[in-house]
């Protein structure tokens, strides 16, 4: 079997059998077994994370290549021979391409190891989806021993076309923050409002309240998002509601307006105490950072993309995107790049991220391969 035909087989047997985040156990006895059979050394890092490395004959820089392994609660709908058989469970962000994608690139550059002036890594992180397994990946020490100089990291883009490959410059994707805000009023019927305090209303103008930080408070010209998503409380059409729960996310691309913007939510969130005479209490966790490209880095892959993709085929995006990623939990540590894959060849391949009818050209992934390859042996080579 040519590698070509094998990457999109593994592609295939990981979204046939996708697994949630943290349960990523058969997934990872596969990448396991396959880097086994490429001969690259490997662990685990604590229950599903998989480290391979190839250490080249001559010292030299480290590159590492990350790919993610989680998949979604989703029911898939679409009608194709490797059809998730996990059922509520489907490969709907790519993360099976990840995979494939990086255990191609490892089979490849296993084939060349002795003309490798360092080493490369190969990162198969668990948890994306819940940003909790690139920093599990960080303290497990994948950075170091050695130590990584450059890492890249790559993702399936459902809107650049399939053989086109799409690179930012600086910030990439938005910081990711989640609220649980939790409202107590005090219940009465429905009928004699004033003998209550109702945590409904009091949620709805806190709500309406916090949509003019971005219109009033943010500077137009920074992007930053306020989403609240659900919303859960009551007992009846005729009662004063007396609690209400609230789940939301606040993006944004600078620390200073994720300051800003968490400062003011807290400031309307006592506002509306007093003005409701209600209680609140608030969860405000800081998912995650900015995913900004390290200029250098970009630069570099960008000469390469342009070298192996042509001219022609290489994206630069201009805007980033208010979506999140725990990639950042790298790039804290070590400069490195992220970069998107297109796999839009027509619309059943244009679905975007998370959607039940979510698929891929698979034709684009080994080409993925040889440019992740060629781009460590450009690295490896200065």
């Amino acid at each position: 079997m040519t590698t070509e035909k094998e990457i999109i087989q593994i592609r295939r047997y990981f979204h046939k059998y996708p697994e949630l985040s943290g349960c990523e156990l058969n997934t990872a006895k596969f990448i396991e077994s396959k880097l086994k059979e490429y001969k690259i050394p490997y662990k685990r890092i604590g229950k599903t994370g998989v480290l391979g490395i190839i250490k080249g004959v001559k010292p030299g820089k480290t590159v590492a290549l990350r790919a993610d392994m989680d998949a979604l609660s989703v029911q898939e709908d679409n009608s194709v021979e490797y059809k998730s058989k996990n059922a509520g469970i489907m490969h709907s962000c790519g993360h099976d391409a990840h995979m494939a994608v990086v255990l191609g690139a490892a089979k490849l550059l296993s084939r060349n190891k002795a003309a490798l002036n360092g080493n490369v890594k190969f990162i198969f992180q668990p948890s994306e989806e819940t940003s909790a397994g690139a920093k599990s990946m960080v303290d497990g020490k994948v950075l170091e021993n050695p130590k990584v100089d450059v890492i890249l990291g790559v993702h399936v883009c459902p809107w650049i076309e399939s053989g086109k490959i799409g690179l930012k410059y600086g910030a990439m994707m938005a910081a990711v923050d989640k609220l649980n805000i939790e409202f107590e009023g005090e219940i009465a019927h429905g009928a004699y409002p004033h003998l209550g305090k109702d945590a409904l209303v009091a949620a709805s103008a806190f709500i309406n309240s916090v949509q003019t930080i971005i219109s009033r408070e943010v500077n137009p010209v920074d992007p930053a998002v306020i989403t609240f998503g659900k919303i859960k409380g009551g007992d009846g059409y005729n009662i004063i509601c007396e609690n209400i729960t609230l789940d939301g996310t606040v993006r944004s691309l600078n620390a200073k307006t994720r300051k800003l913007i968490k400062e003011s939510i807290l400031k309307k969130l006592k506002a509306v105490e007093i003005a409701y005479g209600v209680k609140s209490k608030v969860h405000y966790l800081a998912v995650g950072n900015a995913l900004v490209n390290d200029k250098v880095i970009t630069e570099k892959c960008r000469k390469a993309a342009k070298e192996f993709y042509g001219k022609e085929n290489v994206v630069i995006l201009e805007k980033p995107s208010m979506g999140g990623e725990d990639f950042p939990e790298y790039l804290e540590k070590v400069p490195g790049n992220f970069m998107y894959i297109g796999t839009s060849k027509n619309k059943a391949t244009s679905y975007p991220w998370h959607h039940s009818n979510f698929n891929i050209d698979e034709s684009a992934l080994p080409k993925a391969s040889q440019y992740l390859t060629f781009c460590v042996q450009k690295f490896l080579s200065e």
